[in-house]
């Protein structure tokens, strides 16, 4: 009898062991239910962050999603697989398109009784198949992926590619989509739930050992701007600004608001990883372009086109993920999408200054913004002193006029600006003009004799 008992105590502290350390185990969860873009890669790679702080032994996904953009679909699906930890995708429902490369890339996948995996090629904006070069790409991502995991890489192919035959599956022609029992019996799935409990209790987790994923205001307030509709209302504040600013230059207030939507609008874009520094710069120059266009160049020619054309794409380069103009990964249709959406908020904002411009300068809410009193001459006002007297006196060059330098005039120094050339120091000159703050003199040796 006692030589039983030594065995039945090994087994029982065994279990006990197990028990302790299962139940140890730290899950960190977060959910992912929305269209795949930048802000879903947002959220899943904060939430892995989060994962690693805590020291967390499985990352777990609850997903339900229709698809989304592949680039960013490819960039979850890479933390999935370079996890140092166990990795699960909980499918609520859907993993469609993106969701479903998505899950295949996790070590376990449980599905909600009734959901559906699968088809996955790649569409436009519109829903239309792409060409075969996307389709081949995408084939590619959901066959390794599944070689990876272990799964049937053929199957994992049929949801993108309508021509790989998968008998008792689906018929050939048709796109591969997986209910929950069909992806058990393929061997997709690990096993179908009833919920996110029963996910805890097969995976042998203790539901107290879990920590959620929590979206923060600032997350929120980011999700919220770059919705294409805010982005295009940022433009309309930009383009305006910009205008405002060149028509009453000096005022402040249009330059503030055109700043103000410009930060909000590139910050969120950059936050993402979607625009980058030469985006900004190119949309920079082109607002410099345009400057130089209005208060240097005379006429509305070279500069004026590249300024609005580098303003055009330097907007619309930040709201699509690329790699130097290399828009490979990005979703077929959205630097199209992205062009129509500036396009069309300048277009609007230059039809909006046209019918309300003058009547928004008019008003009294901007005059209220801006400095109306007028310094005139003849009630006192000017810009520099009288130096009319000084009109062909003769002085002395102080510095080296390059062409602008110093001279001396009777005893006083004054700035001046040289009209032919350089003058050394020591050269006398004579005073041409006088214009603002600036005397324009000549060498003594040109003075004409009268």
């Amino acid at each position: 009898m006692h030589k039983y008992i030594k065995p039945v105590f090994a087994f029982l502290f065994a279990m006990l062991f197990a028990h302790a350390f299962v139940s140890g185990q730290i899950v960190y969860k977060v959910d992912l239910k929305e269209e795949i873009g930048p802000n879903a890669w947002r959220t899943i790679n904060q939430a892995y962050t989060k994962a690693l702080e805590n020291k967390s032994n499985i990352f777990l996904i609850e997903l339900n999603t229709f698809g989304g953009a592949v680039n960013f679909a490819d960039s979850i699906r890479s933390r999935l697989l370079d996890a140092t930890m166990k990795t699960i995708v909980y499918v609520n429902n859907n993993a469609a398109s993106a969701g479903a490369l998505i899950s295949l890339a996790s070590d376990e996948i449980y599905m909600h009784k009734g959901g559906s995996i699968g088809a996955a090629s790649v569409v436009d904006q519109s829903g239309e198949i792409m060409p075969e070069k996307y389709q081949s790409y995408m084939r590619g991502l959901m066959r390794a992926t599944a070689e990876a995991k272990g799964r049937d890489p053929k199957i994992a192919e049929a949801f993108v590619d309508a021509e790989v035959s998968i008998p008792n599956l689906k018929p050939d022609g048709k796109l591969l989509t997986l209910t929950s029992g069909e992806a058990l019996a393929a061997g997709i799935i690990k096993a179908e739930v009833n919920g996110i409990d029963e996910v805890y209790q097969r995976a042998s987790v203790s539901k107290q050992n879990v920590i959620e994923h929590q979206v923060t205001t600032i997350d929120r307030i980011i999700s919220m701007l770059i919705n294409p509709l805010v982005s295009g209302l940022l433009i309309l504040g930009i383009i305006g600004g910009i205008y405002f600013e060149l028509q009453t230059p000096g005022i402040g207030f249009a330059f503030i608001v055109a700043l103000i939507c410009g930060s909000l609008f590139f910050a969120p874009l950059y936050l993402q990883g979607l625009a980058d520094n030469w985006e900004i710069a190119i949309f920079l120059i082109g607002v410099l372009c345009l400057v130089l266009e209005v208060f240097v160049i005379p006429g509305f020619g070279v500069a004026g086109i590249l300024g609005i054309i580098c303003v055009l794409c330097g907007l619309a380069f930040s709201m699509v993920d690329n790699d130097f103009l290399n828009f490979k990964l990005s979703t077929p249709g959205l630097l199209i999408n992205s062009f129509l959406i500036v396009s069309g908020a300048m277009v609007l904002s230059v039809v909006l200054m046209v019918i309300f411009g003058k009547n928004i300068l008019r008003s009294r809410a901007f005059k209220r913004l801006v400095l109306q009193d007028e310094q005139q001459s003849d009630v006192g006002f000017t810009s520099s002193p009288q130096k009319a007297e000084l009109i062909n006196q003769i002085g002395v060059a102080r510095t080296v006029l390059r062409p602008g330098g110093k001279i001396e005039v009777a005893g006083v120094w004054y700035d001046a600006i040289a009209l032919d050339g350089f003058i050394d120091p020591g050269e006398e000159i004579y005073v041409v003009k006088h214009e603002n703050y600036n005397l324009f003199v000549r060498r003594r040796a040109d003075m004409p004799v009268s």
